[in-house]
């Protein structure tokens, strides 16, 4: 299973862009397989843009964004912008796309979150043989495209969704190349994501899929304080419907429960779970159970002593 770091799941992970770029090339230089941001117009840069920048900055770590919202930004603009920069990360940059939450999409940005399963299956169906052949005829319900996109190179860019729910797993497994969750603790993966996702792809003649676990994660002693940590930083997530479902697939009350949270011994053991799970990436939150940065270096170190081991 690769590991990645993932910056920008809470408010303390707000930063410079430098710091942000200093951030992905430490990474690199300490092994982990991949790179992660969020595109949130509410915290931070633009995702692909930091993306790009660092691309030109690295040569090994896969990038990834996790995720575009799919409704404002139409499909075609979106490609163009996607092999931009997977071209600038010379082919190491992971496209994660999802219809977001409503009340992000309509309350933030004033537009309809109308039959968010079928608008994704649309988006890709725009989306992806821009990226793959440079042009789509396609005709459906939200989008009506013909169009060509010429570039010089046309970079690997693998396109991920975030799917939790069974339509979406269908999607993924059927038109994309794997799936991005957040929130999802090893049952559900085990259970519900998996095979879900691996039928869907067989089925449609696909490769089997990336399965990319996203959760918050500190290494400490005290387990009961670092999951009243992340209750107090991650409790926002609870309360959107996605993440309520697959954390009732969970059968836990709140984030903080499917947190990794414990000791070094403790946190190789819950990433094993998850690779046996069929988690094929972990990609790790940091946060800190005080106002000092120990426990976030010790989880760092602890994740990158596991590169390569589980």
């Amino acid at each position: 299973m690769r590991i990645g770091v993932f910056v920008g799941a809470s408010a303390a992970d707000l930063i410079t862009l430098d710091d942000l770029i200093a951030r992905i090339k430490q990474a690199e230089a300490d092994g982990f397989d991949s790179f992660w941001v969020p595109h949130i117009s509410a915290r931070g840069y633009d995702a692909l843009t930091v993306l790009a920048l660092a691309g030109t900055q690295t040569s090994r770590i896969e990038l990834g964004v996790g995720v575009v919202p799919t409704y404002p930004r139409h499909p075609m603009a979106l490609a163009q912008q996607a092999l931009t920069t997977a071209t600038a990360a010379g082919g190491r940059f992971l496209l994660g796309i999802g219809p977001s939450h409503r009340p992000g999409i309509e309350e933030s940005f004033g537009l309809s979150y109308d039959s968010p399963a079928q608008h994704t299956r649309e988006y890709l169906s725009v989306l992806r043989p821009l990226i793959d052949q440079g042009r789509v005829q396609f005709s459906g319900r939200f989008y009506n495209v013909n169009a060509e996109l010429d570039v010089l190179d046309r970079p690997n860019c693998p396109v991920l969704i975030s799917a939790l729910a069974p339509r979406m797993l269908r999607l993924a497994g059927q038109q994309a190349d794997g799936t991005i969750t957040w929130m999802a603790g090893p049952r559900a993966i085990r259970d519900h994501v998996r095979p879900r996702i691996n039928a869907a792809a067989e089925s449609a003649g696909r490769p089997e899929p990336r399965i990319c676990v996203g959760l918050p994660a500190t290494v400490c002693d005290d387990e009961t304080a670092g999951r009243r940590a992340a209750a107090e930083s991650y409790e926002r997530y609870g309360r959107l419907v996605n993440y309520r479902r697959i954390l009732d697939v969970e059968d836990v009350e709140g984030p903080s429960q499917v947190a990794v949270v414990g000791n070094e011994a403790s946190l190789q053991t819950q990433l094993q779970q998850f690779a046996a799970a069929g988690a094929t990436d972990f990609i790790a939150n940091i946060f800190t159970t005080n106002d000092s940065d120990e426990s976030a270096a010790r989880t760092y170190a602890a994740l990158r002593n596991l590169v390569g081991r589980v």
